[in-house]
């Protein structure tokens, strides 16, 4: 059976990546993956916390949120309910430990680098989109303070994906809202310009899988990764593109 948007099984949604989107942050990007849209921002502080106190190393950490109008029904402000989700506080520790994944911490200096990723508007694969934005503006915040004589603090490319399994035991990529609540298998992605995986978190939703399946989803996704990435190269462009991995 077509999938409802008339993709081939290993296409993803169209990707659109706008970097600079807010004027105050160091680093900003506008992400939209079909009907996902994602603000995410980087925002450069000249302290760490306290354990990294005098190591001369930094830190890089997340934050994410779903506004209220992201839905097809309005969610309340989780600070208004005054504590956050533990769906939220485990997207957002993915997020981090994705970015911290490519990031020499030494190179980086006593710095902390605070990434926000807002869901404007979520059809599935949002903690996947807020990854792959929030590379994007991780490199513009860090070309802020960087030297040329000195270490670029990227020292890859990383991005992520979903991927799933449907009822008629189809594997597919980039799954929205609609595939991933019937996927008899769920899988998310997160992977480095290298090659290799930070992340692989795959769930049997209906049934279990075969090794040969979830080869076949890892398959899937690192192609939908790699085309991730050069739309990542796009959005930043010119001499940023090159900056991740570059060494004086």
């Amino acid at each position: 059976m077509p999938r409802r948007d008339l993709r081939r099984p290993d296409q993803l949604r169209p990707v659109r990546i706008e970097r600079g989107y807010q004027r105050y942050p160091a680093g900003s990007a506008l992400i939209e993956t079909g009907h996902t849209r994602v603000l995410c921002a980087a925002s450069v502080e000249e302290r760490v916390p306290f354990f990294l106190k005098g190591s001369g190393t930094g830190w890089v950490t997340a934050e994410y949120s779903m506004l209220p109008g992201a839905g097809s029904e309005r969610t309340a402000r989780e600070a208004v309910r005054g504590h956050q989700s533990g769906r939220t506080q485990e997207i957002q520790r993915l997020i981090g430990r994705a970015l911290r994944a490519v990031v020499d911490m030494k190179a980086l200096g006593e710095r902390t680098i605070h990434i926000d990723c807002d869901v404007l508007q979520a059809d599935g694969g949002t903690r996947t989109a807020s990854i792959t934005g929030a590379f994007v503006a991780l490199v513009e915040a860090c070309a802020s303070f960087y030297t040329k004589s000195g270490v670029f603090p990227v020292r890859d490319y990383v991005a992520a994906v979903s991927v799933g399994i449907d009822a008629e035991s189809m594997p597919l990529l980039d799954i929205c809202y609609e595939e991933d609540s019937s996927a008899m298998v769920d899988m998310n992605l997160v992977m480095t310009g290298a090659g290799e995986f930070v992340e692989v978190q795959g769930t049997g939703e209906g049934r279990s899988f075969s090794r040969t399946e979830m080869n076949a989803l890892l398959d899937l996704g690192e192609r939908g990764i790699r085309e991730l990435i050069d739309h990542q190269k796009a959005a930043l462009g010119g001499i940023l593109s090159w900056l991740p991995g570059r060494e004086g």
